[in-house]
């Protein structure tokens, strides 16, 4: 299981609009050289060191072992920490900045997530959160109703599918000032980026001869998917 999503985000992350995302994700944090950051749910690791190779202080926190374990393998040299968002180690005021990426909808306690990351962040520092929203995956079908159903059995499971449309107001709620939203459309034409998804959507009595129609479409290059992913961003 661990291994399909691995497998699954690195797909994703080397799609040329999760590139754009990462890049502007970056440049919402708008940290310098030698400014400490901290990615939050930093999965396989790659964020840390791209923030890196631009000379930010980053480190990368994650609550899965196998996800440090992978990430500390594929960067050395980079700072990984196994742990949760809602009881950080750093001291008040330590950090410059503060990223998490497709995380907040699997926290146990977003809201004290989001008071942590108030808490370590320097007065100025940047955070900025981004995820899909759940509820508003799509993907085209003949069979809209049936489609319909089992896209929202993704959300089963997940602590909060929802969460990204709430992310201006937790922001707000946490303190931050200036928080600006923005949206993207991750728009996808071949199955294999959201096979993950596709067989998660299918576990059903009806689901087998679904996700066979869809593989059907992806082979004659018919696929369609989307997901709206929300960017949002503030200052301590």
């Amino acid at each position: 299981m661990v291994n399909d999503l691995i497998h699954a985000l690195d797909r994703l992350d080397a799609m040329p609009e999760a590139v754009d995302l990462r890049r502007r994700s970056y440049e919402l944090l708008g940290a310098g050289a030698g400014e400490a950051v901290l990615d939050v749910g930093c999965g396989a690791g790659l964020a840390v060191a791209e923030l890196a190779a631009l000379g930010v202080a980053a480190e990368g926190l994650d609550p899965s072992p196998e996800m440090i374990g992978l990430a500390r393998r594929r960067y050395p040299g980079a700072e990984f920490h196994l742990g949760p968002a809602e009881a950080l180690l750093h001291a008040d005021g330590s950090l410059r900045g503060y990223r998490a990426d497709k995380v907040l909808h699997a926290m146990t306690d977003p809201v004290a997530a989001l008071a942590e990351a108030a808490r370590v962040l320097a007065p100025g520092g940047r955070i900025v959160v981004l995820g899909q929203d759940w509820g508003g995956i799509a993907v085209d079908s003949d069979d809209p109703a049936l489609t319909r159903r089992l896209l929202a059995a993704l959300a089963e499971g997940i602590p909060h599918p929802m969460i990204a449309r709430s992310s201006r107001n937790l922001l707000l709620d946490a303190g931050f000032r200036d928080v600006e939203v923005e949206g993207r459309l991750a728009v996808f034409t071949e199955a294999g980026v959201m096979m993950h998804l596709l067989r998660r959507a299918s576990n059903d009595a009806d689901g087998a001869s679904w996700l066979a129609d869809q593989l059907d479409r992806d082979e004659r290059g018919r696929f369609f998917g989307m997901a709206p992913v929300v960017i949002a961003s503030g200052t301590r």
